[in-house]
Parts: C-alpha cells; structure tokens; sequence
C-alpha cells in the first residue's frame, strides 16, 4: 500500500522499518529538532511529516522500547492515534519518566508508527446477552 508523505521541515527525514516490512510492524520516526525533557514532564518532539491515510486506516504512534528501558521515556497516550483525516505535522507527545533530564538531539529515533486497519461500528442499542465473567472486570479472573 502506498500512503501520501509530506515533509514539512526540510530536516524530516521518511519514517523507515529498521529491519523491513518483513520483520518490523514500526517504522521509526525522528525528531527534527532538539527538545529537553525534564524529569515528570512531557513535551511535544515534531517530527517534521504529515501523511494522508485512506479511509479505513490509522497510524498508531508507540513508544520506543530501548528509550523506555534506557532513558525511561514513553509516551503517555500510547498508543496514541493519528486519524484519516488528520493533515497536520506528526508531533509525539513524550514524558520522561525519569530522574535526570533527557535531550532529544534531531534525527534522533523517538517513537514507532504503526499503520493498522480498523473498521468503523454503528451503534445498535439493546440487551447484552450472558458470558460467563459477566460485569467482573479488573482482577476478577484472580492472579
């Protein structure tokens, strides 16, 4: 499938698979300019491209595992949705969980983007039938 891409920043770089379609969901996206993270705040990081799905498609942004483990950073919406009809710059809200302040340097990697198909639902309004869990939500099926 092919999607329309957009630089808006002529530092952007195309959102790419480290290692393939075959073996990545994600493609990684940079950051186009420097951000300083402070400790328990999150703060926008551009990525510097708008893109234009089909309808019937989102690109879900997700966090990157290495800056999690490493540098405890996440992205507190994850994953967080970029819709069919959204145009605008691609900007991933990160927060940095940790102790120490972290800088995002441009070109750096800073989140995944996954394209998922999804399907639209009309509502119908009526009686649910039984299952066996019921109402039972949050830690009924034990430990």
């Amino acid at each position: 499938m092919k999607i329309a891409i957009q630089r808006v920043h002529e530092a952007a770089e195309l959102p790419v698979y480290a290692h393939g379609p075959a073996e990545d969901a994600g493609m990684d996206l940079k950051a186009v300019e420097p951000v300083r993270l402070e400790p328990g705040v999150a703060a926008l990081v551009p990525t510097g491209l708008s893109i234009e799905l089909p309808p019937g498609y989102e690109a879900q942004i997700r966090p990157r595992s290495g800056l999690a483990l490493k540098h405890a950073l996440t992205i507190p919406n994850a994953p967080a949705t970029i819709d069919p009809g959204y145009r605008g710059e691609i900007r991933v809200i990160l927060l940095n969980l940790g102790r120490e302040a972290y800088q995002v340097q441009a070109g750096d990697r800073i989140a995944q983007m996954v394209i998922a198909k999804y399907e639209a639902v009309e509502w119908e309004e009526s009686g649910l039938s039984e299952s066996r869990r019921g109402a039972g939500g949050f830690g009924s099926s034990g430990r």
